[in-house]
C-alpha cells in the first residue's frame, strides 16, 4: 500500500502547503508529481509507457472533458439568450425574501436536475451555471458556491427514480429487481437533501435578506410566461434526457451515423456521449435565436475561456488516473480488500471503496472495481443483499467526493471562477462538501450492520 500512500501524500502536500517553492498550491504540479511518483513506485520507468498511460487516463474521462467544454459553450448561449435571467428572476420572485429559502431551492433544483440528467457533472454544468450569480448575490465565497452546486448535483446522481448508483449496486448484487434498494434510497437521499439544505443555509448564508432592488416586482409565473422563449433550448435538453433515462427512448440515435467515425478514437470519442450530444444539439438550436446568433463568435470564445483552466487540470487528472491504473495502484487496493478476513471485511472494504473513490473521483469506477467482489462478500457474512446494495451505492458516492480527486468539484470550481471572474480553490471547496460525503459513508456503514 506504500505505492498508494506516498503519491497521495505528495498530492495533498503540494496542494495544501503553499509555501513549497514554485509548486506549492499548484494543482497541476501536484497531480503530475503524484502521477510520476506512482509510476516510479510501481516500477514503470519507460517514458513511452507514461505517455500511453496518460492517453489512457485522459481517455477514461474523455466524456467529462467533452462535457466541460461543450457544456460551457452551451451555458454561454443560455446567458446570451436570457435563460439565466428567467431562471434567476423566477427564483428570486419565489424565494427572494429568504436567502436560506433561495439557497435551499437551488439545492433541490440541482438534485432534481441531477436525477433527470443521470450524472452529477452534467447537472452541474447544465443547470449549476444558471444559479452561480444568484448564489454570489448571497455573499457566498466562490468555494462555497462550488460546494453547494457539487452537493446538489451529486445528490441528484443518486436520487431515485433515475439513480445510476443504486441501479449499478443492485446489478452487482444480482438482485432480481432494484426496486427494494431504490425505495430505501428515497428515504436516505431525501434526508440527505434536507440535511444539505440546512448545512448550506446555516453555514454559508450569513445575510438576513436580499436587497430590495434585487427582488423582482413580478410574480414567478409572470416572469416565466414573459421569458418562455428563453427556456426552449433548456426544455428540449431536459426532454431528451428524460426520454432517454426514464423511457429508454434514444431520440439522438438518428445522429449515430454522424458520430460513428469517432467512436473508437481515443479521447475524441468522448464527444460520442449521450449528454454531450444532447448539449451539442441544443447549442445549435440556441444559435437559431437572434441574440445568440449575433454574438456567435464571442459566445464561443467566452465558453472556451471560462473552462480553460479546469480543462487543463482535468488533463493532468487524467495523467494521475492513468498512472494509478498502469502502475498497479488500483490493483493494489483491490488486492488489499480481497485479502481481508471476514472480521474486518466491512471496515476494510468500505475503506477500499472510499480510497478508490478518492483516487478516481468516480462512483462507477469504485463500484465496478471494488463492489463487484465486496458486495457478494458482504452477503456471505449475513448482510441482506438489498442492504448490501444500498451500502455499496452510498459508500461509492461518499468516496467519490472526498479530496483530493473529485472531478465534479474541479469542473464546477472552473465554471464558478470563470463566470464570477475570481479564483476558486477546488480543494477548499471539496472540504466544504465533505459533510455530504461523510453522511453517505455513515449511511453505507449503517446498512452493512443492520
Amino acid at each position: 500500500m506504500i505505492s498508494v500512500i506516498i503519491p497521495i501524500a505528495l498530492l495533498i502536500g503540494i496542494i495544501l502547503i503553499k509555501r513549497i517553492p514554485y509548486i506549492g498550491g499548484d494543482i497541476k504540479a501536484g497531480l503530475a508529481i503524484c502521477a510520476f511518483s506512482a509510476f516510479l513506485l510501481g516500477g514503470v520507468y519507460n517514458p513511452a509507457d507514461w505517455v500511453i498511460a496518460w492517453i489512457n487516463g485522459v481517455d477514461k474521462i474523455s466524456w467529462v472533458l467533452a462535457l466541460v467544454l461543450f457544456g460551457s459553450i452551451y451555458a454561454e448561449t443560455q446567458v446570451e439568450l436570457g435563460t439565466m435571467d428567467t431562471v434567476l428572476g423566477s427564483l428570486r420572485a419565489r424565494f427572494g425574501h429568504s436567502p436560506k429559502g433561495l439557497v435551499a431551492s437551488v439545492v433541490v433544483s440541482l438534485a432534481i436536475a441531477g436525477s433527470l440528467l443521470g450524472d452529477a457533472i452534467a447537472s452541474a454544468t447544465v443547470v449549476g451555471v444558471l444559479v452561480i450569480k444568484a448564489l454570489d448575490e448571497l455573499e457566498m465565497s466562490g468555494e462555497q458556491i462550488a460546494a453547494t452546486i457539487v452537493m446538489g448535483a451529486c445528490l441528484g446522481s443518486i436520487m431515485p427514480p433515475i439513480t445510476q448508483a443504486l441501479f449499478l449496486s443492485s446489478s452487482l448484487m444480482n438482485l432480481e429487481s432494484p426496486d427494494p434498494a431504490i425505495n430505501i434510497g428515497y428515504i436516505t437521499v431525501g434526508l440527505a437533501v434536507l440535511l444539505v439544505c440546512l448545512y448550506v443555509g446555516f453555514l454559508f448564508v450569513k445575510i438576513k435578506g436580499l436587497p430590495e432592488e434585487l427582488i423582482p416586482k413580478k410574480k414567478a409565473h409572470q416572469i416565466m410566461a414573459a421569458g418562455w422563449k428563453t427556456l426552449v433550448p433548456l426544455t428540449i435538453l431536459i426532454l431528451i434526457i428524460v426520454l432517454r433515462s426514464g423511457f429508454k427512448i434514444e431520440v439522438l440515435d438518428v445522429l449515430n451515423p454522424i458520430f460513428k467515425p469517432i467512436k473508437e478514437i481515443p479521447i475524441i470519442k468522448g464527444i460520442d456521449f449521450a449528454v454531450v450530444k444532447a448539449i451539442l444539439v441544443v447549442t445549435i438550436i440556441s444559435y437559431f435565436f437572434a441574440p445568440v446568433r449575433k454574438k456567435g463568435g464571442e459566445v464561443l470564445r467566452r465558453g472556451v475561456k471560462n473552462v480553460k483552466e479546469s480543462f487543463i487540470i482535468l488533463v493532468f487528472a487524467g495523467l494521475m488516473i492513468g498512472a494509478f491504473y498502469h502502475a498497479g495502484q488500483i490493483s493494489t487496493v483491490q488486492e488489499f480488500a480481497q485479502g481481508l478476513s471476514a472480521n474486518v471485511l466491512k471496515v476494510g472494504g468500505a475503506a477500499a471503496m472510499a480510497l478508490i473513490g478518492m483516487l478516481t473521483g468516480s462512483q462507477t469506477t469504485t463500484q465496478v472495481s471494488i463492489f463487484t467482489f465486496f458486495g457478494p462478500a458482504l452477503a456471505t457474512t449475513g448482510v441482506d443483499p438489498v442492504h448490501a446494495a444500498v451500502a455499496g451505492a452510498h459508500l461509492a458516492m461518499g468516496g467519490q467526493g472526498m479530496p483530493p480527486a473529485d472531478l465534479t468539484t474541479f469542473v464546477v470550481a472552473g465554471l464558478v471562477g470563470g463566470i464570477l471572474g475570481k479564483k476558486v480553490d477546488p480543494m477548499r471547496s471539496m472540504f466544504y462538501s465533505m459533510a455530504m460525503c461523510v453522511y453517505f459513508l455513515i449511511v453505507g456503514f449503517i446498512f452493512m450492520y443492520i
